[in-house]
């Protein structure tokens, strides 16, 4: 029963199960575009809101692997597609399949993608 209560109590203080009990949420929420847009770190956040193309999308994981973003933008298969991560001041990188992005970096903006050219046939 300690261990129920102990878990609920970290889930009202914004962490989960098994996050670290000295470090609390500062948002509900960050939109990392807004944040770089502001020029400022994005902050701890039970859900971090990502930009891919023109669609927005919600995640709990701030690590995440290019595949991932793909998938959850519907760019499947995604060996078919490109992605590249926009940072704030206009750079683009481009974003291995199996590479993973840590969206607490400073200056992560948004994602870009674009599908492969086919040379064959």
């Amino acid at each position: 029963m300690l261990d129920e209560q102990k878990r609920g109590n970290e889930e009202d203080r914004g962490r989960g199960p098994g996050e670290d009990p000295g470090v609390e949420w500062e948002v509900e929420e960050e939109d990392l575009e807004a944040a770089a847009k502001a020029g400022r770190v994005p902050r701890r956040a039970k859900r971090y809101r990502l930009r891919v193309d023109r669609e927005r999308f919600v995640v709990t994981d701030p690590k995440i692997t290019g595949r991932e973003i793909l998938t959850l933008a519907g760019k499947v298969p995604v060996e078919r597609f490109l992605l590249s991560q926009k940072f704030a001041g206009g750079r683009a990188e481009k974003v291995d399949l199996n590479e993973t992005i840590d969206l607490r970096k400073p200056g992560v903006e948004r994602f870009m993608t674009v599908p492969k050219d086919q040379t064959e046939g």
